[in-house]
């Protein structure tokens, strides 16, 4: 199982979209206040797109299919959230155009105990 989820995350990595091409940039190398991100970190059943394990923050950028997957994102939110992890979800054209406002939002959330 283990093997499986390893060959998944780097599927997931491989065949990402602009919105977490974008996004990667602002979170990798500890650019958010120092804090590790990582990309397609397994949580219970799910791959989150990104993840601070220190802060138990998941930022999940969702593409045009969420808007009809509004159920099974809430249904996973919840799961996550029951795990101790705090989720927060942008829309992936916000994530192009408004990089500097998803930042601040991510930061906020970051001070946050």
């Amino acid at each position: 199982m283990p093997e499986q989820r390893t060959t998944r995350s780097r599927e997931l990595r491989r065949d990402s979209s602009r919105a977490e091409q974008v996004s990667w940039e602002l979170l990798r190398a500890k650019r958010m206040g120092g804090l590790k991100f990582r990309r397609q970190h397994p949580i219970g059943p799910y791959f989150a797109d990104f993840a601070c394990v220190a802060k138990k923050l998941v930022v999940e950028s969702d593409g045009e299919h969420h808007a009809f997957q509004v159920e099974a994102d809430a249904h996973r939110t919840a799961s996550m959230e029951q795990l101790g992890w705090r989720v927060l979800r942008f829309w992936a054209n916000e994530m192009v155009a408004n990089p500097e406002g998803v930042w601040t939002e991510i930061e906020v959330h970051l001070r946050k105990p």
